[in-house]
């Protein structure tokens, strides 16, 4: 099978619109028909939440060892990714997609890194640092429940938030752990900054959402006018 019937074979069940879409699509393109057989969709899965775990163990390590330990956590986020990206493709590819089981497990297992990623960090930093850790997962969950009622609303489903997608914010938080390699204590301050972005993204989409919603509405409400006009004709 050809790279391009691949490719179109592996992502007609989502829509994405985040920067890296064109060179990772290629990449996994590339990946999943090299995958052994004996790996399942759910041992990717199962993969990428080991990535998680790397994660948060890297910054235990860096906490209670040395700040270079957070380096173990761009590895944790390579791993998470390749699972986590692969999971859902590699069911397609082989003509086993089970749509809502391998959906909700996928949005389950995600919002299970999170909180992770998340603990992880309340862990390492300290102080009133800590706060800003809890409101990460919080908005981060936040635009996690954007996507899943988008997709209910136009069931269309998207990942990303505009230009930005789960892989984009893998590379800026690894390039995040490189910071404070270099510079003891910049990624407070870089985390308050990310969460500031998340906020202002998810009032954005939390809006378009709602015209989404009331688009719907009226939708369905000139449906049952004409229906009920269709029954007294």
């Amino acid at each position: 099978m050809g790279e391009e019937k691949i490719n179109k074979k592996l992502f007609t069940d989502r829509k994405r619109t985040n920067i890296l879409a064109n060179p990772e699509q290629q990449l996994i393109t590339y990946l999943v028909p090299r995958i052994p057989t004996f790996i399942t969709s759910n041992g990717l899965t199962a993969i990428g939440t080991l990535g998680s775990i790397l994660i948060f163990v890297s910054f235990i390590l860096a906490k209670y060892v040395a700040v270079s330990y957070l380096l173990l956590g761009i590895l944790g986020f390579a791993i998470n990714w390749f699972g986590d990206s692969l999971d859902g493709r590699i069911a397609y590819y082989r003509n086993t997609p089970r749509k809502w089981y391998g959906f909700s497990l996928d949005i389950i297992m995600d919002w299970v890194s999170t909180v992770l990623i998340g603990a992880g960090y309340m862990v390492y930093c300290d102080g009133i640092f800590e706060i800003s850790a809890y409101v990460f997962v919080v908005f981060y969950g936040w635009a996690m429940i954007i996507s899943q009622l988008r997709y209910k609303i136009t069931d269309s489903y998207s990942i990303d938030a505009g230009l930005v997608g789960p892989t984009e914010i893998r590379v800026i938080i690894g390039l995040m752990l490189i910071s404070e390699v270099i510079f003891p204590g910049v990624l407070n301050y870089l985390v308050i900054v990310i969460c500031v972005i998340l906020f202002i993204i998810n009032l954005i989409d939390t809006n378009k959402l709602l015209d989404f919603g009331n688009l719907r509405d009226q939708e369905e409400k000139a449906e049952k006018l004409k229906a009920e006009k269709n029954k007294k004709d």
